[in-house]
């Protein structure tokens, strides 16, 4: 049962994020309103948690890597560190 909600979340975390996607190149939901680095993340997240039951070293770099960039986006941008 976890292994099928785990799995579940990573689908339903890459629709998230393909969703996203398309919004953006569209024109739908463009890359400087707050909401798209947010579902970014939201994403990435579910998509890490199907990591749990099924290992993917490059999967875990990669979502990794796509959560933080999302995160760091959400900051405003006349924050400087």
């Amino acid at each position: 049962m976890w292994s099928y909600i785990c799995t579940s979340a990573g689908v339903i975390g890459a629709a998230i994020i393909v969703i996203a996607y398309f919004a953006n190149q569209h024109g739908y939901l463009l890359s400087s309103d707050w909401r798209f680095p947010l579902v970014n993340l939201i994403g990435a997240c579910l998509i890490l948690l199907s990591l749990f039951t099924q290992w993917n070293s490059p999967t875990l770099v990669v979502e990794g890597f796509w959560a933080a960039v999302s995160d760091l986006s959400r900051c405003p941008r006349d924050v400087h560190i």
